[in-house]
């Protein structure tokens, strides 16, 4: 089923407006950078306050509609439990009840848990690892297999071989 909005299932209302520091397209996720303008989420994997761009109604215009660099974006911060029709990164293959984070471009991919090579008992070595505690967005509400798409369908359009899918905030 196709939806025409990226507020799927909203019980807090929380919006928030912003100039587009670059392209945006509605359903991306979002962040503020510090001349307070959004941008497509840049850390893949990386910590995450979800906010998600939404369509500009207002003026009529539908989910296929970006906004250009300078524009106001409508910026919706859902709460835990809210549905939003976000936008799943070419190449992934996400089941129902798949965790899902940022894949650096303001898409969606599966999650990847941290994990350390370090056996116990061994001594540590020299180095760090980057531990994210706020990297899970959401969790896939619709299986998707995108790892095979990219050549095999029309790539037109605003989300080329990205595709739209249903995520339930945690």
């Amino acid at each position: 089923m196709s939806y025409e909005t990226v507020k799927l299932k909203k019980y807090l209302d929380i919006i928030e407006e912003y100039e587009a520091d670059a392209a945006i397209t509605p359903g991306m996720l979002i962040e503020l950078n510090s001349d307070e303008e959004v941008k497509a989420h840049a850390t893949a994997g990386g910590n995450v306050l979800p906010m998600f761009a939404l369509e500009d109604e207002l003026q009529g215009h539908g989910l296929e509609d970006q906004f250009a660099a300078g524009d106001m974006v409508q910026c919706w911060i859902p709460n835990r439990g809210e549905v939003v029709y976000a936008i799943l990164a070419d190449g992934q293959n996400v089941a129902i009840g798949d965790f899902l984070e940022s894949n650096g471009a303001g898409y969606l991919q599966a999650h990847s848990p941290d994990v350390d090579s370090w056996e116990s008992g061994s001594k540590q070595e020299a180095g760090s690892v980057t531990v994210y505690g706020n990297q899970i967005v959401g969790v896939a509400l619709e299986a998707k297999d995108l790892s095979g798409s990219s050549g095999e369908e029309d790539s037109s359009g605003v989300l080329g071989y990205n595709k739209r899918i249903k995520v339930r905030i945690v």
